[in-house]
């Protein structure tokens, strides 16, 4: 839960930064690939990233309206990064103009529930780190390299002139 804005806001440029990475090194001949019927393609999971920033902004009356609900992917996979780029600085945005740091304990409707806006700032990071996740499995099945956010990918370890770990 977050009790300062420009903590979530750290917080919130690195995750990004992250997320961009894997969206950045997914390409557009594997965006659309279906590693099994269950599982969203990755340029699915990308969209859904995007989609649930003004969602969940919307439910929690940072914006006024959900304008990506009923929105279709971008047919040109570079839009969609770009989208999501757009985004991310409007959900960030609108954090800093409309919430203090004392209204992060205020209660707002959230899926049913009763959330605190620093939980919901926890929550969107949270999601974005649970789809990474997801991802970077799907990335790896699909042989393409993975980035490394929080410490060196399997590829990224020689630079360091060392060998990854089995």
């Amino acid at each position: 839960m977050y009790r300062h804005i420009e903590d979530f806001i750290k917080d919130w440029e690195q995750e990004t930064q992250g997320t961009l990475k894997i969206l950045s090194a997914i390409t557009e001949s594997t965006r659309k690939e279906k590693i099994h019927s269950d599982v969203r393609s990755l340029g699915r999971i990308g969209w859904h990233l995007t989609q649930t920033l003004t969602e969940m902004g919307h439910k929690a009356g940072l914006f006024t309206e959900d304008e990506l609900e009923h929105i279709l992917p971008p047919l040109e996979y570079k839009e969609l990064i770009s989208l999501y780029q757009e985004y991310c600085g409007m959900f960030v945005n609108a954090v800093r103009s409309k919430w203090t740091d004392s209204s992060l304990v205020d209660q707002v409707a959230m899926y049913g529930e009763q959330w605190e806006k620093g939980k919901v700032l926890r929550i969107v990071l949270a999601h974005q780190s649970h789809h990474r996740g997801q991802m970077t499995v799907i990335m790896r099945m699909l042989d393409l390299v993975v980035p490394g956010f929080y410490g060196p990918a399997k590829e990224e370890w020689a630079e360091f002139g060392m060998i990854a770990p089995d």
